[in-house]
């Protein structure tokens, strides 16, 4: 059974405006020690661990707790879980193409998708028989990052149990409040990891352009040649030698006392 968007805000706004939790309640510390876990966690890998450990601790019923993350290339997989049957039976969803994970991950927009018994859930004509034979007989899914633009990416928080209607409305308010926590973090954390990567690379590329003018400017002194064919002469060795432009560079300008660039196909440092 997979809930719409409506319904998802209902739960949220019904758990919001009804079932606030007591300051200084169990679930409320469990949550305030969560937020804490996660604001330190510097991956992706780092939050969703922190995730399915707290599942296993605020959701009642659950027994065994894996997250689905689509690639960009559109393919699933379980980076976490609690236990290997979890991820046998992400397994089974992803080979099959069906499964309340999937149903979870690929909505359009928030979402979750539960069974009260796989034994005899019609939804899943493989993926129910298959868990049941795993010993697993109720099962919640909720998305995580839904609507995720790149370098984000959707998936779903997936929630078993060994008992038959275990997961009902009482770990559904719970499991709301971990999917909204863990998309939060996914995507501060993706977002800081993307603004890293970029960072990195223009350093490295203002590193490369730093090391070929020192380069270019040590060819113009010492033969007296312009920029431009002081860069074919430093493209031209690149060539010959087999080495990146860059690395070149980086010689001559290192040691430049004792090496020459000639125009030999032959040059070595």
């Amino acid at each position: 059974m997979v809930t719409n968007e409506a319904a998802w805000a209902a739960d949220r706004a019904a758990f919001r405006n009804e079932r606030d939790l007591p300051y200084g309640s169990p679930l409320s510390e469990q949550f305030t020690d969560l937020t804490r876990n996660l604001l330190d966690a510097t991956s992706v890998r780092g939050v969703l661990e922190q995730v399915v450990t707290a599942a296993l601790r605020v959701v009642p019923g659950v027994d065994l707790v894996s997250v689905t993350l689509r690639s960009r290339d559109g393919s699933f997989h379980t980076p976490v879980h609690t236990d290997p049957v979890a991820v046998a039976l992400d397994q089974v969803q992803y080979e099959t193409g069906e499964g309340p994970c999937l149903d979870a991950a690929l909505s359009p927009g928030p979402a979750q998708a539960c069974s009260d018994d796989l034994a005899v859930e019609s939804a899943w004509p493989h993926f129910g028989p298959a868990a049941a034979a795993h010993g697993v007989r109720a099962v919640l899914s909720v998305a995580l990052l839904p609507n995720a633009r790149p370098p984000q990416h959707s998936g779903a928080l997936n929630l078993y149990s060994r008992r038959p209607g275990a997961l009902r409305a009482d770990a559904h308010e719970p499991a709301l409040l971990l999917a909204t926590h863990a998309s939060l973090a996914l995507a501060g954390t993706a977002a800081v990891t993307h603004a890293e990567i970029t960072a990195a690379h223009m350093l490295k590329a203002i590193d490369s352009r730093d090391v070929i003018g020192q380069a270019k400017g040590i060819l113009m002194a010492r033969r007296g040649i312009t920029a431009e064919k002081a860069f074919d002469k430093l493209s031209r060795a690149s060539q010959n030698l087999n080495i990146k432009l860059t690395e070149v560079a980086r010689l001559l300008a290192t040691h430049h006392t004792e090496l020459d660039i000639s125009d030999s196909p032959t040059a070595r440092p």
